[in-house]
């Protein structure tokens, strides 16, 4: 996806929260401020986007947005369970209507055979609860990185904002 369709996703994320008076946050790992970037990178961005966290180490989860350390030292930072968290505690700190949360191996090194390269779990709450979903994506760090922002983009634009995902 290109920097021009990443900031027409972004607006239309931006045109479908401010129908709705809400709010979003992210709550990034693996893409370093990327979503939150792209979100900004749109005017009138204000409206809708609330704040960023970009919770790269374990330490930063815990003290920024209250992720649990047996959380990360059983299941570790890329992790269905920890990116629960995450969306859950960047939705209460910052008092949004919805988060994004996201924490990956971008490569090219720390992966696993469990987690190879590209394994990217994504988090995404709101009031009705939570969502984790798990992508593989090609590529080296960059793509990873700029595939993961999409996803993220894309499934809370179209998915998420439109009730269409379950919550668990």
């Amino acid at each position: 996806m290109t920097d021009d369709q990443l900031n027409q996703l972004s607006a239309a994320v931006g045109a479908r929260l401010q129908r709705s008076h809400a709010t979003v946050t992210a709550a990034e790992s693996c893409t370093g401020g990327w979503i939150s970037k792209v979100i900004t990178d749109i005017a009138g961005s204000s409206a809708w986007f609330e704040r960023g966290f970009v919770t790269y180490s374990n330490e930063a989860k815990q003290q920024l947005i209250g992720v649990s350390a047996a959380t990360l030292e059983q299941w570790g930072a890329v992790s269905e369970p920890v990116v629960r968290e995450m969306a859950l505690g960047a939705l209460q700190a910052a008092h949004a209507d919805y988060a994004i949360a996201v924490s990956g191996i971008a490569g090219p090194d720390g992966g696993s055979a469990d987690k190879p390269t590209g394994t990217v779990w994504f988090g995404f709450a709101s009031a009705r609860g939570v969502v984790a979903r798990r992508q593989l994506f090609a590529g080296d760090r960059e793509a990873v990185r700029r595939q993961a922002t999409a996803y993220a983009l894309q499934t809370l634009h179209d998915d998420f904002l439109e009730n269409k995902l379950d919550t668990v």
